[in-house]
């Protein structure tokens, strides 16, 4: 059996800790990707982090204890773009 695709966006910046600002399944999800993509936002997989954050409520915090996997993801996505902590500000 197929999983569903799930996507969760999450918000750093304009924040002091990182929030959830989208989640999705299946169709939406899609809908999720596609606006990052055309938005030119990076995407990064990991289903099982995808998991963890999809059980946190829009708006949300990411807790404490997911710091660690939110922090690789937004460290890829400073790398990416050439950035480093701070440049966003």
């Amino acid at each position: 059996m197929k999983k569903p695709l799930q996507a969760i966006a999450i918000e750093y910046g304009k924040h002091p800790v990182p929030v959830v600002v989208a989640k999705g399944k299946d169709e939406f999800a899609q809908q999720i990707i596609d606006a990052a993509i055309a938005a030119g936002v990076p995407i990064q997989k990991d289903e099982d982090l995808a998991a963890l954050l999809g059980l946190l409520d829009l708006d949300e915090q990411v807790p404490r204890s997911l710091y660690t996997l939110v922090a690789e993801v937004l460290v890829y996505t400073y790398w990416l773009k050439g950035m480093k902590p701070g440049d966003e500000k």
